[in-house]
This record gives C-alpha cells, sequence and structure tokens, in this order.
C-alpha cells in the first residue's frame, strides 16, 4: 500500500488529498485558503470529521507545512516518509508536455518559463512545488499538466485566423484547460457504458465557476471551448467567455480604461455576475429566478444557449456522440441549468431526458437519458485529485 498526496496550489489555496494507491482509498483531503493573508484558514478532513484553523498563513511554503503536519498530528500518517508520492496539478504545459511527468529542475524551469502564458496559476503551481519539495525531498514528486489532455487537437482546431507568426514566434494558440477533469469523466463515462475510452465519442461538459466544453474523439480530446487563455469560451460565473474583440477597443474609448483594466473585467466583472448583477453563483441566480427576477432569468437562458450552441457544434465536427456528460460544480448540482442546456439540444441531438430523475439527482454517476436516446446522458462527478494520484502512482509502478 502506497500513500500518494495529490495537491492543486492556486495563487491564494491550496486543495489537497491523501490517498492509498492502488486501493484509490482518500483518507484525509482538505484546503489551504487565503494564502498570503493575515485570516488565513486550514481545513482538513478524515475519518468522517473536519477541524478547520484560522491563523495567519503568509506564503505556500507555510501552506505546505500546515498540510504536512496536520497529516501527522492527526495520526493520518505515522511519519511523513509514508508519503513517496506528490503529484502536483500545473495549469499550463504549453506545447512542451503532453502527459504527465517526474518533476525535475528541467521541467520546473519550463513551468516558469511558461508563465507569461499563466501568470496568476504557474507561479503559484512553483510555490506549492517548491514547499512539499523541501518537506518531502525523498518522495517522487510529478507534475500533471490541464493542457496535457488537449495535445491532441489538430493544427486547423488549435490555430486562430491571426497572421501565422504570432503562433511561432509567441505561440499564441487554442490550448485548453480542465483537461485533467475531461479526461477522467470521459474515461469513467465509457466505463459506465461497458466501453473502452478509444470506442466512444463523448461530449463532456465541466461547468463551474469556470467552465469549458470538450469534445472526445476516441479517447482524445479533439476539440475545447477554453483557448490560449481560461477566459475563452463559454460564459462563465465572472469570465465573459468569447465575445467580439472590437468591444474591448471601443470601450477603452468610451470609457477611458486600460487593456489591462478591461481584460480585468472581462476576467472578474463580466459572466453570470456581470450580466445579472447579482452574483456569479448559480445557487444565488437560481433563487432570484424564483423571487421573479427578470435578469438573473435571462443570465440562465444566456448561459443555456452559450453552452448548447458549443455542444451543438462539437456535435457536428464528431459526426456522431455516443454521450454527453455533465461535471463540475453546476453541471454535478444545478438541475435547473442541466435542464435549460438539454431542451436546446433535444431535437437536434435525438436526446430522450428523463426530467424527474434530472431534477432529483445532484453529484452522483447516474443516467439521466432513456433508453431510446440517440445519445446517453451522463452526470458524473469529476475526481482530479484521483486522475493526479494514479498517474503520480504509475511512476513508482514502472
Amino acid at each position: 500500500m502506497s500513500k500518494i498526496l495529490s495537491i492543486n496550489a492556486g495563487s491564494s489555496s491550496l486543495k489537497f488529498t491523501l490517498f492509498t494507491m492502488p486501493q484509490e482509498e482518500a483518507i484525509a483531503s482538505g484546503i489551504v485558503e487565503r494564502i498570503g493573508l493575515k485570516d488565513g484558514i486550514f481545513s482538513i478532513k478524515f475519518n468522517g470529521e473536519k477541524e478547520t484553523i484560522n491563523q495567519p498563513i503568509p506564503d505556500h511554503r507555510v501552506a505546505a507545512e500546515l498540510v504536512l503536519n496536520g497529516l501527522v498530528e492527526h495520526k493520518i500518517v505515522a511519519d511523513l516518509q509514508e508519503i513517496v508520492g506528490v503529484g502536483h496539478r500545473v495549469v499550463h504545459g504549453g506545447e512542451l508536455y503532453n502527459k504527465t511527468v517526474i518533476f525535475d529542475e528541467e521541467v520546473e524551469k519550463s513551468i516558469e518559463d511558461l508563465a507569461d502564458l499563466a501568470p496568476l496559476h504557474n507561479p503559484a503551481n512553483l510555490i506549492g512545488y517548491r514547499g512539499f519539495k523541501k518537506a518531502l525531498p525523498n518522495a517522487l514528486h510529478t507534475a500533471i499538466f490541464d493542457t496535457a489532455f488537449h495535445q491532441t487537437m489538430e493544427e486547423d482546431i488549435y490555430l486562430y485566423p491571426i497572421p501565422y507568426e504570432y503562433y511561432t514566434d509567441y505561440g499564441v494558440r487554442r490550448y485548453g484547460f480542465h483537461g485533467t477533469s475531461h479526461q477522467f469523466v470521459s474515461h469513467k463515462v465509457a466505463e459506465l457504458m461497458g466501453k473502452k475510452a478509444d470506442e466512444v465519442n463523448v461530449i463532456t461538459l465541466h461547468l463551474g465557476n469556470g467552465a469549458s466544453i470538450t469534445a472526445v474523439e476516441n479517447g482524445k480530446s479533439v476539440n475545447t471551448s477554453m483557448g490560449f487563455t481560461p477566459l475563452a469560451g463559454i460564459m462563465m460565473g465572472t469570465r465573459s467567455g468569447d465575445i467580439d474583440p472590437s468591444i474591448i477597443t471601443y470601450l477603452m474609448e468610451k470609457t477611458g480604461l486600460s487593456a489591462v483594466e478591461m481584460v480585468d473585467i472581462y476576467n472578474k466583472k463580466s459572466g453570470m455576475l456581470g450580466v445579472s448583477g447579482i452574483s456569479s453563483d448559480a445557487r444565488d441566480l437560481g433563487d432570484a429566478v424564483k423571487a421573479g427576477n427578470e435578469r438573473a432569468k435571462i443570465t440562465e437562458q444566456l448561459y443555456a444557449n452559450r453552452v448548447a450552441q458549443t455542444v451543438g457544434s462539437y456535435f457536428v465536427q464528431l459526426g456522431h456522440v455516443d454521450a454527453m456528460v455533465f461535471t463540475g460544480g453546476i453541471g454535478e448540482n444545478d438541475a435547473v441549468i442541466r435542464e435549460e442546456i438539454l431542451k436546446r439540444l433535444e431535437e437536434a441531438m435525438g436526446l430522450q431526458i428523463d426530467y424527474e430523475l434530472n431534477a432529483s439527482k445532484r453529484a452522483e454517476d447516474i443516467r439521466l437519458s432513456l433508453d431510446n436516446s440517440k445519445t446517453q446522458v451522463w452526470l458524473i462527478p469529476t475526481d482530479e485529485e484521483l486522475v493526479i494520484a494514479r498517474d503520480t502512482y504509475a511512476f513508482l509502478n514502472v
């Protein structure tokens, strides 16, 4: 039995799950929040219990210490040497990495060099890695890239229709993100259908505050909605998704805002929050719709339209779709938004949905479509941490 720690370090947070492998049992999990602030929060779950500590957490090194000390103090591990592998989520691997790799000095430098493509994420991912590497020098450390799963896209899909030298000189292209989640649910649905991943075409919908949709053909990503950055694609919680690029310069002239300020608005003040004027949280919008708020209703409809349009284009590209999968915070838990999306796709895709079942189900593996549906529709909770643990464990058993 091997203990593998999955780490997902963000700019101000650090999520973790400790697995026993190959049993794939999660024996502890938690999150460090508000890193860099005086009122930091550390939460850990184990044996059905949860403990939360509030204290200053100045940086990711301290966050790593909190996690590891918590595992020892609660006797989840008797000694840190029990942790033989640590898998680190890294947002951007560019064109350099199409699979999980051992985290060495060369990989560390490459991730640092790619920081321009993910300035909020790659530096934080590295800080998290360095903190755990220092504390667990004898463990095997791996890098699992959000972009890796999408490296199978063809050139006519990932290129943008702008001067080609911007791609060759500056790496401007569609990269895609959430790859670990799309990989997990596309493989999981194939398993649930009694098939191999390379035998089915799947459209995966990772719908959360950040959201993306991927066309998976015979186990490989062939298109995805996020692009050069995670701002592209469908409408999200606070992100605009795809818009006419001329709107940027038009609004800069009208408002006097800089390009940096405009991009900040598209990232943090748009999407569900911007349209509704209420919240970026779909739960708040649902409550507002029930209360008769028209802007909240329009927001839900706009969101469903954007999702359905993207799914429809991938349906055309794939030719046939064996399954659609909803995952992510909204995809797993918001039955109303799922229904709004599915009703827009019913006729074109020949869907037959059990809407009563859809309305009653949250966050569990379940087929929402009827037997006569041309495409199966599934709800499958994602588990990116498990993918990280599996990939790391694989290096220990070569």
